[in-house]
């Protein structure tokens, strides 16, 4: 390639390629069933987030803090990660262009970074929630979580912004071969051949930063729920408490351990790439099928809502502006 001869001159030490190649899996039979099954779970979490976003916008007694987080982690969770995967690998377009590659990578690894810490947004409130029950109201109000997630937004799009943004600052004479799925921040600069150790130290800072950070602050959060439930005399109320918990604990699990059981692997000791690929685009798929799932369709407040919005329009068939907001003038 022209690019890599550009790279033999002494004074030349600078090359940015017109594109990188992804990879993706090596030596898999059948891998585009694979690439199917992640289809049908991405459609199955489109529909499920967006029937969470719908109702909790058309409902008004779902505008609370705690739904405000919901709706962030919906809407973090319609990702743009694997409509690009399909049309990488089902429809061969293995070649994405350097500029286009950076933007994917900034997205990917913002929301991803977004969702890390929606979850410890949602970890407050259910402490705050257990902890401090009579202080509830008046600490977990709509303008302090949206203040938090309006931070949490721009914070990590400045981190994810100069992570992404000093990859322009190498040199990449040798291969373009990405072994990923998707233009991973890892996989790229390693491609590079010069000094990619301001690179590496971001990689570490970001991971403290975006999964180490957010586990310990969420573990903490759940020693103190554990000891406000151990001075709860009624069993009932201790249960009926604890189940408010479990599904943020399920989504905080799904999502949290097969990132961080990867990222420690690959600096531990070797994975392959076949397996550091399946691992990660399951971590960036199944959360967002259960999460509408475990944490809002199977919650009675959102069921309810999701009835009585379907009988509302059942009511009125033929009203067509907004048939579902209008509540005043189909009852009159």
């Amino acid at each position: 390639m022209e690019f890599f001869n550009s790279a033999l001159g002494k004074n030349i030490t600078f090359v940015r390629p017109a594109h990188f190649l992804i990879r993706g899996f090596t030596g898999l039979p059948n891998i585009k069933y694979y690439y199917v099954f992640l289809f049908i779970i991405y459609l199955v979490s489109v529909l499920g987030n967006t029937m969470v976003m719908t109702v909790i916008v058309l409902d008004h007694n779902l505008r609370t803090p705690k739904y405000i987080a919901v709706f962030n982690l919906a809407f973090v969770d319609l990702t743009a990660l694997i409509p690009k995967l399909l049309d990488t690998f089902l429809f061969d377009r293995r070649y994405i262009v350097y500029e286009a590659c950076l933007s994917y990578m900034f997205f990917v690894l913002l929301l991803a970074s977004v969702q890390s810490w929606t979850l410890v947004t949602m970890a407050y409130d259910r402490f705050i929630a257990i902890c401090f029950p009579l202080r509830y109201h008046s600490i977990v109000t709509k303008p302090a979580i949206a203040a938090m997630l309006l931070f949490t937004w721009i914070f990590l799009s400045s981190l994810v912004a100069f992570t992404v943004g000093i990859i322009d600052r190498l040199s990449f004479c040798g291969s373009v071969v990405v072994k990923s799925f998707f233009c991973d921040h890892a996989p790229v600069y390693r491609l590079a051949c010069n000094d990619s150790s301001l690179n590496n130290i971001m990689a570490y800072v970001a991971f403290i930063i975006v999964l180490c950070c957010p586990l310990i602050l969420i573990a903490i959060t759940y020693v103190c729920i554990s000891i406000a439930l151990s001075r709860i005399a009624s069993t009932e109320e201790r249960l009926k408490a604890m189940k408010t918990c479990t599904s943020h604990l399920f989504l905080v699990a799904i999502f949290f351990l097969p990132v961080v059981g990867t990222n420690i692997a690959a600096v531990a000791s070797y994975i392959h790439p076949n397996a550091r690929i399946i691992n990660s685009s399951l971590t960036h798929t199944i959360p967002a099928l259960l999460n509408p799932i475990v944490y809002s369709l199977k919650t009675e407040e959102v069921l309810n809502s999701i009835r009585k919005l379907c009988k509302r329009y059942r009511e009125a068939p033929i009203a067509l502006d907004f048939p579902l907001c209008q509540f005043p003038s189909y009852n009159n």
